[in-house]
C-alpha cells in the first residue's frame, strides 16, 4: 500500500509539473500574440494613410513627373540649342581670326603708304633746287619786264604763260614784214641790253660775273638767254622762217653793240649765254584766223634757259662753279 501511495505522490508531482510548464507556454505564447499585434499595429499606422492625403500626392507625383518630363525634353532643347550656338561661336571666332588677319594686312599696308608718304614728303634736293630755280628765272623775268616798261610805258611786253620768257608782241619791235629796227625801236633794244647786263653776271660765270648769296639764294645758273624770233602764217614758209631769223639776228647785234659786256657772260659749258633762234610760224601762241591773233603771233621771245642738273651731284658742281667766281677779288 505504501508503494502504490508512493506511487500515487509522484505522478501527481509530475502532473503537477507539467501543467506548470502548460501555463508557461501559454503565458509566453499570449505575450508574443500581444507583442506582434502591436508591432503589427505599428507597421499599419506607418504605412497606411488617409484616401485623400494618398490621392493628393498621387496628383502631386504625377504633376512632378510631368514637370520632370518636360524638363527633360527642355534639357535636350537646350543642349541641342547650345550644341548650334557652340557651332556659330566657332564660326564667329573663324571668322574673327580672318578679319583680324585682313586687318593686320590692311594696317601693315597703312604703314607702308604712311612710310611712303612720309619719304614723298621729304624734300627732294634736286626737285627742290629745280623749283628754287624756277623760281629765280621768274623773279629775273618780272624784274627786267618792269625795269622795260619804266623805260618805255607802251611797250607791248609781258612775261610768258610758263614764266620763262619776256614775250614783245605784234608791232613792239617791228613793222609787219619787216626785219630792221627802226631808231626808235632800237632804243628799246639797246635798253633791253642794258638791263640785261645789269642782271646776268649774279648767274654765270665769266670775267664780269659778280655771284653772291644776296643776289642768287637758289644758286641758279643761265644757260642761254635765247632771242627767239616768230611770224604769221600770212607767207609761206621760206618767206617767214628767213624773215623771223633776220629780226632775231638784227636784235642780237643791236644788244651786243649796245652793251659790249653782254657777251662775256658765260654758261657751265663757258659758252656766251646770248644767243638767237628762228621759228617763223611754227609755235604760235594763239589762233592766226584773226589779225588780232596774227598780231601776237608776231613776235621777238626772250627766253632764259637754265641750267637743268641730273642729280644732286649737279647741283655741287653749279655751286662751287658760281662760288669759285665769287670768291675772286
Amino acid at each position: 500500500m505504501r508503494a502504490q501511495a508512493k506511487q500515487v505522490r509522484r505522478e501527481e508531482e509530475e502532473e503537477s509539473a507539467f501543467v506548470s510548464m502548460t501555463d508557461m507556454t501559454v503565458g509566453f505564447l499570449f505575450i508574443m500574440m500581444i507583442l506582434l499585434a502591436f508591432f503589427a499595429s505599428q507597421v499599419r499606422s506607418t504605412e497606411t494613410v488617409p484616401r485623400a492625403e494618398y490621392e493628393k500626392l498621387q496628383i502631386e507625383r504625377n504633376e512632378l513627373r510631368d514637370l520632370a518630363e518636360t524638363q527633360a525634353v527642355t534639357i535636350v532643347s537646350l543642349e541641342t540649342a547650345n550644341a548650334d550656338l557652340m557651332r556659330q561661336i566657332q564660326k564667329l571666332e573663324e571668322l574673327i581670326r580672318q578679319l583680324r588677319s585682313q586687318i593686320d594686312a590692311k594696317d601693315a599696308t597703312i604703314d607702308e603708304l604712311r612710310a611712303e608718304l612720309a619719304r614723298l614728303k621729304e624734300a627732294d634736293p634736286l626737285e627742290d633746287y629745280l623749283s628754287r630755280v624756277s623760281a629765280a628765272r621768274r623773279d629775273v623775268l618780272t624784274r627786267l619786264r618792269d625795269a622795260i616798261l619804266a623805260d618805255f610805258p607802251d611797250l607791248k611786253v609781258e612775261l610768258s604763260e610758263e614764266s620763262d620768257a619776256l614775250r614783245f608782241q605784234g608791232e613792239g619791235l617791228f613793222a609787219s614784214g619787216s626785219s630792221e629796227l627802226t631808231p626808235d625801236k632800237t632804243a628799246i633794244v639797246s635798253k633791253l641790253a642794258e638791263r640785261l647786263d645789269q642782271i646776268l653776271p649774279c648767274f654765270t660765270l665769266g670775267e664780269t660775273s659778280s655771284f653772291d648769296e644776296i643776289c642768287n639764294p637758289s644758286y641758279a645758273m643761265v644757260e642761254a638767254v635765247q632771242i627767239e624770233g616768230h611770224t604769221d602764217n600770212d607767207a609761206e614758209d621760206n618767206v617767214n622762217r628767213p624773215l623771223s631769223a633776220n629780226r632775231a639776228n638784227n636784235t642780237f647785234f643791236a644788244m651786243t653793240n649796245a652793251a659790249k659786256g653782254v657777251m662775256q657772260h658765260l654758261n657751265l659749258k663757258m659758252q656766251p649765254v646770248l644767243s638767237v633762234a628762228a621759228y617763223g610760224a611754227d609755235r604760235p601762241i594763239t589762233s592766226n584766223d584773226t589779225s588780232e591773233g596774227k598780231a601776237t603771233n608776231r613776235r621777238i621771245d626772250l627766253r632764259f634757259i637754265m641750267v637743268t642738273p641730273q642729280d644732286t651731284g649737279g647741283i655741287q658742281v653749279i655751286r662751287d662753279a658760281l662760288q669759285a667766281v665769287g670768291e675772286q677779288p
